[in-house]
């Protein structure tokens, strides 16, 4: 499919139906997404790349939207259940199924840091914290995805996880009362955890480019919204290879900048900066320092000289010394990027090598 013919597309279609088909409407979002990227427009005009861009950002946010109902749909049965899981609480009439609120827990899809993810039908995952002493940082997610989707670019809310519903929940065994949010479920993700995995010698820094600048358009959105991520650890950095897409997950552990971010993952203590460490403010500059440690970790003994560079310079000790504008940092990432390789270029990228 051609760029032209893309968004004219987007741009005539009133209905997903009309811009994704019926029949195969996965493979049409691929060829939209093929035909509009702005890594694969190359050297067109400044109006249609503005064209396209935005029609990939409908085409993007409409997908994704497509597969999450209205919150006033949940697409799950059930009445309030008189006990959690923990305690092996069962929907009436049946003796395996959990009800929470109105959801019927499917399987078992994660285990997070601190809570386990649900399939709960509809493209839905519902977030249940093993502990209800965690339900403070629970909290800290929903206002973090609440405020980012209240002030944040429209045009760049994919990059974070979209909040469905959020209740309480108590055990009437224990008593034991749990904070538990629904985040739409997006398919095909992979965290830079299983990237790693599949390129043990280093990613290619030409696929970690394309990575590393949607992490920092991510940190942007949060940043201009006042929220520091406070955990941009690769296990909640996540990628949609097709497409090139970034998803920043886990926002438990966000803070209001200027505050202090709440706890550390366990078994991560080392990748935070030393502000984290000493309960000191937190800032954008917390979020792009482990954001280049990231990237660093990712491409190991692969990455050039000049991004080795860039990444120290996220990095230094102080974070007043850090960049703190991510935006800006993005635009100087791509100077790097063109002096290194060119004009970008579209890479197809797979997990198997």
């Amino acid at each position: 499919m051609r760029t032209d013919e893309a968004i004219r597309l987007v741009a005539a279609a009133r209905t997903d139906t009309d811009l994704f088909g019926v029949d195969t409407p996965a493979r049409r979002y691929r060829e939209l997404v093929a035909a509009l990227h702005p890594d694969r427009l190359g050297a067109l005009d400044h109006r249609v790349r503005a064209a396209a861009t935005d029609a990939f950002v409908q085409v993007t946010t409409r997908w994704r939207a497509a597969r999450t109902p209205a919150p006033g749909n949940p697409g799950a049965t059930g009445g309030p259940a008189s006990t959690g899981p923990a305690s092996g609480g069962r929907a009436a009439g049946d003796a395996s199924t959990v009800v929470l609120g109105r959801y019927r827990l499917g399987a078992l899809v994660h285990a997070g840091d601190l809570a386990d993810l649900y399939d709960v039908g509809a493209d839905r995952l519902l977030k249940l914290p093993r502990d209800p002493a965690d339900n403070d940082l629970m909290a800290r997610e929903t206002h973090a995805l609440l405020t980012i989707e209240e002030r944040g670019d429209p045009r760049h809310l994919p990059y974070v996880p979209r909040l469905v519903d959020t209740f309480r929940h108590r055990d009437a065994a224990s008593g034991a009362e749990r904070r538990i949010t629904v985040l739409a479920a997006v398919p095909g993700l992979h965290d830079l955890d299983a990237v790693r995995r599949a390129y043990p010698d280093g990613l290619d820094a030409r696929d970690a480019a394309w990575i590393w600048r949607r992490l920092l358009v991510a940190l942007g959105l949060a940043h201009r919204a006042g929220v520091v991520h406070g955990a941009v650890l690769p296990r909640h950095v996540l990628i949609e290879p097709d497409a090139h897409g970034v998803v920043l997950v886990d926002w438990c552990f966000s803070a209001v900048e200027g505050g202090t971010v709440p706890a550390l993952v366990p078994g991560h203590e080392d990748w935070y900066p030393s502000e984290v460490t000493a309960r000191q403010p937190a800032g954008p500059g917390t979020d792009l320092a482990m954001a280049a440690r990231c990237m660093s970790w990712l491409m190991g003994d692969r990455a050039p000289h000049e991004l080795r560079a860039f990444a120290d310079g996220c990095r230094r000790p102080a974070l007043a010394a850090r960049p703190d504008d991510a935006w800006r940092l993005l635009g100087e990432l791509d100077e790097v990027l063109d002096r290194l390789y060119g004009p970008r270029t579209f890479r197809p990228f797979t997990l198997n090598p």
